[in-house]
């Protein structure tokens, strides 16, 4: 047992030495912290704040203390983190040294009372007045030009410059010229972006969009054709699936962002990344001299990773912001996603249909995909949690858990202005592995297993990305998704399974249970507040609570959405008791063994308020009872 208080300094940037305690802890609060340490254990602890020390010289604190034997089996190590903005230059690696034990844990934790921001991004400063826009230079960032896709203003994020106002303005396209690799479009809505340097397209298709860089612009009467740049032009006019709609009253919607000659309205920004100026028009209530205005420098904040036979083990994190990241592929080699964001490297029809193996005799076409990057990646880690955190102002997806994690738990956290996904787990397919086969590894340590998602409040994400959900779970197994709100989400609200297949597959025992699912759908049709794919044995859907689906004016099609949906090869998953407000429900090219029961209005009102997010129980109050509140993440 180790009854020492372990009292760590650092340097300020004034060169003094500071104490690892708060103010308040000194003199006789310190003579009082010591007295009791002889009647008490204490943990290991490391207090840092921006000024004291980086996360980085914490972890690397906390490794030394295991490896030099300083640490009892009982007692967990924490990282107090005091509030404020920890700007980080290069992610937060966690390896299988910095592992912890069942008995003795490493907790990254928010001091009481505060608020730690991990931060990806720069703030942005002199601003002046040039003209209608206000300007700044960019700074480089570690010597080096850098570009970003998102702007955060105040804590809210602006809006890159747009032809149009509101998505429901967007104009249509005209024809998708796919021999030619040119789309026609009006040449009114291209007017204004003729001579621009870097404009894109994004182009509505079905349960999917696409970021499409412009090549050229040709002018024929009142069309004008577009080309793209490559790799996404190849991609864009070979992949079948999902299509720009060309049918009769519902050819697909488009905008058009990036480009200085479309920044007209308050709350839209622009960045001349050859000049490194940013131009902005402030909302009323705005004043860039006082306004905190940060733009994202890295794609990933943290990055837990070990390897199937050293995993990183429990490591801990409470009540921690994760805020400011970008993801600059598109701007680089555009965004064709095949679903829930993952986007296709390659894709075409067969002719005729059908390849080599027995999974693939009937297949029509073949796909290949790459993964969006995550704020907090989690590779071949077991028993994490993450507990009570924050992942707002995210220009990726949220948290990732890639690949070889177990026994891990997400409780209570917020997931709100996200651009993909809020929570992505378990593979979805490898870049060397066709998207229709079935994925059963040799080695089940692979598998993301036993997952725990509860009490999760996802808001606003897939915002970017109008065709990532809330939640999307790939190849998984003995996963539990339960008792969270999922909200204003442009597509569906949980996703469940991966490939196109009635193959069995490694996807077992799946749980997505009482969870409360409303105001989907904001964008995009084909979808459902649940839905799933391919073989997942002695998986169940129970006591969800869905309702309130968006109609958008440009869906491909307004009469196919769902509150669940089974999708291609969904077999023996038990659906039952789930309320929503009709029986509005799709089993599409199902297999074998699904079970329907009880799912609609006729549901009991109990099952139906017991959904969403359970009030956390509060200690005993001194009268004995137990009092709860209720739980909020705003």
């Amino acid at each position: 047992m180790n009854n020492k208080v372990n009292t760590h300094t650092a340097k300020s940037p004034l060169g003094k030495q500071r104490s690892a305690f708060k103010a308040p802890l000194r003199g006789l609060g310190v003579v009082l912290l010591f007295v009791l340490s002889s009647v008490a254990t204490f943990a290991a602890d490391i207090v840092i704040s921006p000024e004291t020390k980086t996360l980085h010289e914490a972890l690397r604190e906390a490794r030394e203390l295991r490896r030099l034997d300083k640490v009892a089996p009982n007692e967990p190590v924490r990282i107090l983190m005091h509030g404020g903005i920890y700007p980080l230059y290069e992610p937060v690696f966690i390896r299988p040294e910095d592992s912890g034990t069942a008995t003795s844990p490493t907790i990254i934790e928010a001091a009481a009372g505060e608020n730690p921001i991990l931060s990806g991004g720069i703030k942005i400063t002199g601003w002046k007045k040039e003209g209608k826009y206000w300007t700044a230079q960019v700074p480089e960032f570690n010597g080096n030009d850098f570009q970003f896709r998102q702007l955060w203003v105040n804590g809210k994020k602006a809006m890159r410059a747009r032809n149009v106002s509101g998505f429901d303005q967007m104009d249509r396209i005209r024809y998708n010229d796919k021999e030619q690799q040119i789309l026609w479009v009006p040449a009114s809505s291209v007017s204004k972006i003729l001579k621009a340097e870097h404009p894109e397209l994004i182009i509505h298709q079905m349960w999917e969009i696409a970021v499409l860089r412009i090549k050229s612009i040709q002018i024929q009467g009142d069309s004008a054709g577009i080309k793209f740049h490559n790799p996404e032009a190849r991609v864009q006019f070979e992949h079948p699936w999902p299509q720009p709609m060309m049918k009769e009253g519902f050819h697909s919607a488009f905008y058009l962002t990036n480009a200085l000659e479309l920044l007209d309205e308050p709350g839209e920004w622009f960045f001349d990344k050859q000049k490194r100026k940013l131009y902005y028009l402030p909302l009323p209530e705005e004043n860039l001299q006082t306004a905190e205005v940060y733009a994202p420098v890295l794609e990933t904040l943290v990055e837990i990773s070990g390897t199937i036979d050293r995993p990183v083990e429990h490591i801990q994190f409470k009540g921690i912001h994760f805020q400011h990241t970008t993801w600059t592929r598109p701007s680089e080699k555009g965004h064709v996603p095949l679903q829930a964001g993952m986007y296709l490297l390659d894709a075409y029809k067969l002719r005729p249909p059908g390849a080599p193996g027995n999974f693939n005799k009937g297949i029509e076409n073949q796909a290949w995909i790459g993964r969006p990057i995550a704020a907090v990646n989690i590779s071949n880690a077991n028993h994490t949690v993450i507990e009570n955190c924050h992942f707002e102002h995210l220009g990726t997806v949220g948290l990732d858990f890639v690949s070889g994690t177990h026994h891990d738990r997400v409780e209570r956290c917020t997931f709100r202005d996200i651009a993909y996904n809020g929570l992505q787990i378990g593979k979805f397919s490898d870049v060397g592995m066709e998207t229709h086969l079935p994925y059963d590894p040799s080695d089940e340590r692979e598998i993301c297993s036993y997952q725990h998602i509860a009490n999760n409040l996802v808001t606003d994400v897939a915002n970017e990305d109008w065709g990532c959900v809330g939640i999307a779970a790939g190849f998984v197994q003995n996963i539990n998704i339960e008792h969270n709100e999922i909200n204003e989400v442009p597509y569906t609200g949980i996703s469940m399974g991966w490939s196109w297949t009635k193959t069995v597959n490694c996807m077992r025992n799946n749980r997505i249970h009482a969870n409360y699912i409303h105001h989907y759908a904001k964008r995009m049709y084909d979808v459902a507040g649940i839905y799933t794919l391919s073989v997942q044995s002695k998986s169940e859907i129970t006591e969800n609570r869905i309702e309130a689906i968006y109609h958008p004016p440009y869906v491909h099609d307004p009469n196919h959405w769902f509150y669940l949906y089974t999708d291609e090869g969904s077999s023996f998953i038990t659906v039952k008791n789930n309320w929503c407000p009709a029986e509005k429900f799709l089993q599409n090219a199902n297999g074998p063994g699904n079970t329907w029961e009880n799912n609609g209005p006729m549901v009991s009102d109990e099952i139906k308020n017991r959904a969403g997010i359970t009030p956390p129980i509060t200690p005993k109050s001194p009268k004995g009872d137990l009092r709860v509140q209720r739980f909020s993440n705003e």
